[in-house]
């Protein structure tokens, strides 16, 4: 138990290291990018004095190293500030919208993991079947194809050609859960169609790779169903690379999906994102940046904490 929690430990320390340096590139980035903020609020007939005001009320006028932080220390108390666009505060803002991407995370992955699980233990399962080569192109055809491509096709098919599903997803705190599933449905299979293809080719991969193991080979003399020991025999000792591999495409349906988000028209945090981008509404986008960031280092350091676990010889490297 104390090399776990060691361990435990370990990964959270480094965690916290890596976010750090995350917040940095994230208010660096944003400092690099062109144009000001007092500029484009005002218009081009402002003159430099009344642009000078502002930025000594919105605080543009320190320095970027002061202004860091300044905003790191509002951000560890909880506060994000307000938002420069429209005066109101970036927790009321950003809020609803993680909700929102949330949702639509949680619904893609309860389509995309049991499915894509299913499909490559039936993979390795028949393994250089027609079924098996089937499923490899799907997947590659899937992993190749960018997300708005995707998105155009399902919308085309499914909106526009047979109307059976909506082609932008609307929805407001007043949207009731039945409507709202419908609403994300086209969106939630442009997720899958991406994540499940990587989930699927690991999980094939993982049980393959344990097929030639002693113990398997042990199994078959023995006349054990091949079937039987897939699932009883080589998918346990695969859960490692297997939960890696789902985590880290968690990770990826709720940092990944501003794109599914704008051709939506999703009220997300990725749509969010852009918006404030397009009205350089800095302190939301760097607070929806720290937000992903967060969301994805979390992911990440509980897929290899979960992948440790599963496989305790991952505790006492040789």
């Amino acid at each position: 138990m104390s090399a776990i929690l060691k361990m435990i430990s370990q990964r959270l320390a480094l965690g916290l290291l890596t976010l750090w340096v995350v917040t940095i590139i994230i208010f660096m980035a944003v400092e690099l990018l062109p144009g000001d903020f007092a500029e484009a609020l005002l218009g081009q007939a402002a003159t430099e004095e009344t642009v000078a005001a502002i930025r000594r009320e919105l605080g543009l006028d320190q320095p970027a190293f002061t202004r860091y932080f300044l905003w790191l220390g509002d951000v560890l108390q909880g506060d994000f500030g307000r938002s420069l666009a429209s005066d109101r505060l970036i927790s009321e803002l950003v809020g609803p919208r993680v909700y929102n991407t949330l949702f639509l995370a949680a619904y893609a992955a309860v389509i995309a993991v049991p499915v894509a699980l299913t499909l490559g233990v039936l993979a390795a399962l028949y393994r250089n079947s027609l079924y098996d080569r089937s499923v490899n192109v799907g997947a590659l055809a899937a992993i190749s194809s960018p997300e708005f491509f995707a998105a155009y096709i399902l919308v085309y098919f499914f909106a526009v050609q047979n109307a059976w599903f909506p082609a932008i997803a609307r929805v407001s705190e007043t949207t009731g859960f039945g409507a709202r599933l419908e609403m994300l449905f086209l969106p939630a299979v442009t997720l899958t169609l991406v994540t499940m293809a990587h989930m699927m080719r690991m999980t094939r991969a993982a049980i393959i790779n344990l097929m030639a193991s002693p113990y398997i080979e042990m199994a078959r003399l023995k006349g054990v169903p091949r079937g039987r020991i897939i699932t009883k025999h080589a998918l346990p000792n695969a859960l490692s690379p297997i939960i890696n591999v789902v985590a880290l495409n968690l990770a990826y349906l709720i940092v990944g999906v501003v794109v599914v988000e704008v051709v939506f028209a999703y009220p997300g945090l990725g749509q969010l994102l852009v918006d404030s981008v397009a009205k350089r509404d800095m302190p939301v986008v760097q607070a929806s940046c720290l937000v992903f960031a967060v969301t994805y280092i979390l992911l990440n350091l509980l897929a290899d904490i979960l992948s440790i676990l599963s496989n305790p010889r991952l505790l006492h490297p040789r």
